[in-house]
């Protein structure tokens, strides 16, 4: 899929979804929306795609929502309003819960909903010049639609205060409280993300997407004979799977498992 706001680059095994609206420091509209949207839903079919990049064109990661859009969104009523956001969070779920592993390339400015983003994808890494900020309540709004995927990747602590100061944070701060994975030189950026994205690739595709759903649901859980049986079971169940059989054959040298054919 290509469109004026989305642009999907693929190499190999790795896709990269590129927010193309450079002009408007990548804000996020409808259009952005459905354009990403689509995209991920494009990439979750393609078996030969393993890997997700998302990253921003020109100077921004993203500047959040479009002020424009937003302004236009506050003099039309309650549904109009609902259904845009629905559209949002809806789309932050679709890369939080994509089977895939997801990858935030952050460069330059992330900004209220851009940091929804970031923090939907399972891992952070941005260059040392980016910042970040979650200014809504500064414009009288609360950044409900990222907030559970915010608070998810920096506690509900980290998370209150940024939310209710709307202060601007570095890269370095980021890697701090859980927010980014690491912070590197702009030039480094795309070489560690793409040793990254070669690591991800070794794992089996199943194993990879159960071990998303499964760090899911430990959130928050006791580690009780409920959990320890959970555990088992699932040992138990990806043990016997013929993705497991090739992956264990291939550590005793028995040749590459199906999926680095």
């Amino acid at each position: 899929m290509q469109s004026e706001s989305v642009e999907i680059v693929k190499r190999d095994s790795v896709a990269t979804v590129w927010m193309n609206r450079p002009h408007a420091h990548n804000a996020i509209d409808a259009h952005l929306i459905e354009g990403l949207t689509q995209a991920f839903a494009e990439l979750a079919e393609e078996e030969a795609i393993r890997v997700i990049i998302l990253g921003g064109r020109g100077r921004s990661f993203s500047a959040g929502g479009d002020l424009k859009w937003m302004l236009a969104a506050s003099e039309a009523g309650f549904e109009t309003n609902f259904e845009d956001a629905r559209g949002l969070a809806h789309l932050l779920q679709s890369v939080a819960m994509s089977r895939k592993p997801t990858i935030a390339r952050v460069h330059g400015p992330a900004l209220g909903d851009g940091v929804g983003l970031a923090a939907a994808c399972d891992i952070c890494i941005a260059s040392v010049s980016a910042n970040f900020a979650m200014p809504e309540v500064r414009m009288g709004l609360i950044p409900a639609t990222i907030g559970p995927h915010v608070a998810r990747a920096i506690g509900p602590r980290q998370a209150l205060r940024y939310f209710l100061s709307g202060e601007r944070f570095s890269a370095v701060r980021a890697v701090e409280i859980g927010l980014a994975h690491e912070a590197v030189e702009v030039e480094h950026l795309d070489m560690r993300i793409a040793k990254i994205a070669e690591s991800l690739v070794l794992g089996g595709p199943s194993a990879l997407a159960a071990t998303k759903e499964f760090v899911r649901k430990l959130d928050g859980r006791a580690i009780d004979e409920g959990l320890i049986d959970e555990t088992a079971r699932h040992v138990a169940l990806t043990r016997g799977s013929t993705e497991a059989k090739e992956g264990i054959g291939a550590f005793l040298g028995k040749g590459a498992p199906q999926w680095l054919k």
